[in-house]
């Protein structure tokens, strides 16, 4: 009994909060916009029984669907968003990774403390973050300032409401996604496989390119994933940083949902963008075994 309760535990758990909640926005999806409480028409009426269903099964359409693979707004919404995230990611991953191999490589009594800056961040709430660079990045901001003082340029420089702006909110905002699942794979490198690739003539480049970066590979896809997954659907930070000429989608969802309240639409954005999420998801799952598996 308690093996089937420990079994039916995550299944339910997905069943409550995954599946019925996305039954939900695709029957939503497949509905059309009206101007009523709720703003989509068809509804099911219970009381009206098998004759009711019928009727409600029958104004489904996916209509929606066309319309988001036609409207060239919802198409470029979806690749910029692409392009970003993957951007992004790259960017992070090269931040991130001399971050975790200089934790990796600190002494034993430096860690802790090099974990507790990374994670620091996540103290203060994320819309206060983003909203921090807004006054660095603005054309009075801290950092036009100081490079104003100290001669580096003659006029401000143009990052708000930009994509470099976007760029620097996504890396910023999920660089400690990069850098945990990076230190935690370094952190268990033996040291003397190092030891023996520069006994056998390499040179500390080529042993950390033989050897160190080869067996952090698997913390380098979970730290990607762990960033690109969120950067993809992101609203906050393109809304507050990269201005009106920044598209992504999840941008146009929010919209959707609460400037245009096209529920039907912003449903069927929704979908699409989840089945676009769940190729990464899956990926990563399966790296996540892989990985469980060579360490058993």
């Amino acid at each position: 009994m308690r093996r089937l309760l420990l079994i039916l535990t995550p299944y339910a758990w997905l069943l409550l909060f995954f599946l019925i909640p996305f039954v939900i926005v695709m029957k939503i999806a497949l509905s059309d916009y009206a101007i009523s409480i709720p703003p989509y028409t068809p509804t099911f009426d219970i009381s009206a029984g098998w004759d009711g269903l019928k009727e409600f099964l029958s104004g489904l359409d996916v209509e929606n669907f066309t319309f988001l693979a036609t409207d060239a707004l919802y198409v470029t919404a979806y690749l910029s968003s692409l392009k970003i995230a993957l951007i992004s990611t790259v960017l992070t991953l090269l931040v991130a990774y001399p971050i975790a191999y200089g934790m990796a490589q600190a002494s034993e009594e430096w860690r802790p403390t090099l974990m507790m800056l990374v994670i620091l961040p996540f103290w203060t709430s994320f819309l206060i973050r983003v909203y921090s660079w807004i006054g660095i990045l603005s054309n009075e901001g801290f950092l036009n300032q100081f490079l104003l003082w100290t001669g580096i340029i003659n006029e401000p420089l143009a990052i708000m409401n930009t994509q470099n702006a976007v760029y620097i909110g996504i890396v910023y905002s999920y660089l400690p996604f990069m850098i945990l699942p990076i230190y935690a794979a370094l952190e268990k490198l033996d040291g003397s496989l190092i030891e023996a690739a520069e006994d056998l003539g390499c040179s500390k480049a080529s042993a950390f390119w033989l050897v160190t970066f080869p067996l952090s590979i698997p913390g380098v896809i979970a730290g990607c994933f762990l960033v690109f997954i969120p950067a993809l659907g992101e609203f906050v930070i393109p809304s507050l940083l990269g201005g009106s000429d920044t598209l992504m989608i999840g941008k146009v969802l929010y919209e959707e949902f609460f400037s245009n309240r096209d529920w039907p639409v912003a449903s069927a954005v929704a979908v699409v963008l989840l089945l676009i999420l769940i190729v990464p998801i899956v990926l990563f799952q399966r790296n996540e075994q892989k990985q469980r598996e060579a360490n058993q």
